[in-house]
C-alpha cells in the first residue's frame, strides 16, 4: 500500500486527483440545486396533490356544495357548511363626536350573520340593547376613527364585540356594513 505525503502525492509517484471549485460546483452543487428547484416546483404547482393525498380546491367546494344541499335534507348538518341566516338591524343616525367644530353624522346599515335560524328570535327579543350599546359606541367615534380600511375593520370589530355582549347565548359570526355614510 502507498502512503501519502504533505503535497497530496502517493509515495509511489502518481498524483491523486483533487476536485477543483468550480469542477465541485459544477458536477454536485449545480444538480443539487436544479433538482431542489425542480421538486419545489412541482410541489407548488399541484401536480403531487393526488400523490400525497390532499384534494383539489374545486373538488372540496363540489364536496361542501353537495354537503350543504344534502345536510339540509338530513336535518343536523355542519353549521359550517349550513347555508348562512342574515338578520338586518334597523338603520341607524347618530351625530359623531367632533368636539367644538362643525357637526358630522353618520348613517350606519348593518346586518348580522347568526349561527342557527332560531337566534333570530333571541336577537329580536334583546334588539333594544344591541341599538343602545351601538349608539352609544357611535356617538363617541370621531371622524378620523372612520377614515380607511383600518377604521373600517375596528368599527366592525367593536360592534361584533358589543353585539355578543348584548345577546351572549346566541352566537353572531359576523356584522357585515349594509351601507355607512358619514357627512
Amino acid at each position: 500500500m502507498a502512503a501519502e505525503t504533505d503535497a497530496g502525492e502517493l509515495t509511489d509517484g502518481l498524483p491523486r486527483k483533487k476536485f477543483s471549485g468550480k469542477k465541485l460546483v459544477l458536477f454536485v452543487v449545480l444538480p443539487l440545486v436544479l433538482l431542489i428547484g425542480a421538486g419545489a416546483g412541482v410541489y407548488f404547482s399541484g401536480l403531487l396533490d393526488g400523490l400525497l393525498g390532499k384534494e383539489k380546491p374545486a373538488e372540496e367546494g363540489e364536496h361542501a356544495a353537495a354537503e350543504g344541499e344534502h345536510g339540509a335534507e338530513a336535518g343536523k348538518g355542519d353549521a359550517a357548511h349550513a347555508a348562512p341566516i342574515f338578520y338586518d338591524l334597523p338603520d341607524m343616525l347618530v351625530n359623531l363626536n367632533t368636539g367644538n367644530k362643525r357637526p358630522a353624522f353618520l348613517k350606519i346599515k348593518i346586518s348580522i350573520q347568526l349561527s342557527k335560524p332560531e337566534d333570530v328570535g333571541a336577537v329580536e327579543h334583546v334588539l333594544p340593547r344591541i341599538i343602545d350599546n351601538f349608539q352609544v359606541y357611535l356617538r363617541e367615534l370621531r371622524l378620523e376613527d372612520l377614515r380607511g380600511s383600518a377604521g373600517m375593520y375596528r368599527l366592525r370589530q367593536e360592534l361584533l364585540l358589543r353585539i355578543t355582549a348584548a345577546a351572549f347565548p346566541v352566537k353572531v359570526r359576523d356584522v357585515l356594513f349594509k351601507e355607512m355614510l358619514v357627512q
